[in-house]
């Protein structure tokens, strides 16, 4: 065995717990984007991770389970203000975070997904069910759920096509222009569609959008492998 040989044995041997299942996280996200669903083996993700195959096993009946929970655990989750006083900034920085998980890991893994959803309309199922809905669905939902649940939005007004619309303008954007929405760009999202649909007009003087805590990428690259 050479020096280098054994020095990644070395390495491999000793991730344990928590160190070796975020390996094995990003391995399972990144084999997903470069080979897709089809392409998606224990052996592939074993490989990628430096790990043995005998041990995904141990704990995943299939790959994709390992890709669930992967998925499950990257998953961001908005944390609007616990006073409820600020929709218009929650509402930014929800698109923003959404913005910023769009170009992830886990994003291009959904993206990936998405793409063979006619072959794979279990797993998208079971997508929406296990990751999506279990984390709160949508972004600007958990936002507007949160202000209706303190008294400050008519829950009445939250309906499907609201809960979506901020998510999906950003989506649109992204398809027309092969580029993602700044943050000034956000901002109108929410004061010209999320805010007005829920009944409430936004001062026009105010057009500068919350500043950002995350760094919005100019552009939808393609995953590199």
């Amino acid at each position: 065995m050479t020096e280098k040989s054994q020095n990644a044995t070395s390495r491999r041997s000793r991730r344990r717990g928590d160190e070796l299942l975020r390996a094995i996280h990003a391995a399972v996200l990144a084999e997903v984007a470069e080979v897709g669903v089809g392409g998606l083996t224990m052996e592939g993700i074993a490989k990628r991770a430096a790990t043995a195959k005998t041990s995904l096993y141990r704990r995943w009946s299939s790959p994709r389970e390992l890709l669930l929970e992967a998925l499950y655990e990257a998953h961001p989750e908005e944390r609007p203000s616990p006073g409820a006083d600020d929709l218009r900034g929650d509402l930014i920085r929800a698109l923003q975070q959404l913005v910023t998980w769009m170009v992830s890991p886990a994003g291009y893994a959904v993206i990936a997904i998405m793409t063979e959803r006619q072959r794979h309309p279990e797993l998208v199922k079971a997508l929406f069910n296990r990751v999506f809905d279990a984390r709160g669905t949508t972004f600007t939902y958990t936002v507007l759920r949160h202000y209706a649940e303190q008294g400050q939005i008519d829950p009445d007004l939250i309906t499907p096509v609201v809960r979506d619309i901020g998510e999906a303008l950003v989506f649109k954007h992204a398809s027309d222009t092969d580029t993602l929405p700044n943050d000034e760009q956000l901002a109108a999202i929410v004061d010209q569609a999320i805010l007005p649909a829920i009944g409430i007009m936004p001062d026009r003087r105010r057009r500068r959008p919350t500043p950002s805590t995350h760094s919005v990428p100019s552009s939808t690259e393609e995953p590199r492998s």
